[in-house]
């Protein structure tokens, strides 16, 4: 089972044995309370409240909500759709490919954010790739395997370059994309991602991935969750959220 208590604690930085010591349990105790199986009581809210950084009425409300593993299962596994992959990469190449920073490593990032983004503001998905926790970012796990694809189908060439003293890999487009796949919306949000964000360097780019929640309470390796972008900071949010 799963609670959203046990995100807020990741995203918080904190260990189950330093809540636990914050509230005066033991940690078995704590975790029966983080998996939902026991509820906290009066004062030990407040003190989850406080530690949290969240009202009491969300941890009433929301905090303590318990999702069984088929319902989490089906809310966190993203659906790829590879034709929009391509027509999308694509379409980021034809607008900023030329650029001298835009290589493999900042396409990484922007495919991510324009994922997570879309998701985050729409409760959908638009690509639905499905992102990995690497040192320097999020990395689309398809992303190889597509681009190989596209290489065949004439639609992309590869080339290495230099960008600084550093090896960079870039893709020329070959081929128009295809915008038939996109309606008005994710076009229009691809747009603004691309003018957010594709002047960024793919250090920069990185920097910002870690701070978002999705990333922070990933394990090294493992792939990210959607519906963690429901818990980022304001740092990273790109929804207007009415005010509890």
């Amino acid at each position: 089972m799963s609670t959203t208590l046990h995100t807020k604690r990741k995203v918080s930085g904190l260990s189950q044995t330093a809540v636990a010591e914050a509230l005066g349990i033991s940690r078995p105790t704590y975790i029966k309370i983080e998996k939902g199986e026991i509820q906290p009581t009066d004062t030990q809210k407040k003190i989850l409240a406080r530690i949290l950084s969240v009202s009491e009425e969300i941890l009433d409300t929301n905090i303590l909500k318990q999702f069984s593993e088929s319902e989490v299962e089906m809310r966190d596994i993203p659906v790829e759709n590879i034709e929009k992959f391509k027509q999308v990469l694509l379409y980021i190449l034809s607008k900023v490919g030329s650029r001298p920073n835009i290589g493999q490593t900042v396409l990484y990032k922007l495919l991510y954010f324009i994922d997570f983004d879309y998701y985050e503001k729409y409760e959908k998905q638009l690509i639905g790739a499905t992102y990995i926790k690497n040192t320097y970012g999020p990395t689309p796990i398809s992303f190889a395997k597509i681009v190989r694809a596209m290489e065949r189908e004439g639609l992309l060439v590869e080339v290495k370059s230099k960008y600084f003293d550093k090896d960079q890999t870039k893709y020329i487009p070959v081929s128009e994309a295809d915008l038939s796949c996109l309606d008005g919306s994710e076009l229009q949000h691809i747009d603004s991602e691309i003018e957010r964000l594709a002047h960024c360097t793919a250090t920069q780019l990185s920097d910002l991935s870690h701070k978002d929640t999705p990333w922070i309470v990933t394990k090294q390796k493992e792939p990210i969750e959607y519906e963690y972008v429901f818990y980022r900071s304001r740092e990273t949010s790109v929804r207007i959220y009415e005010e509890l």
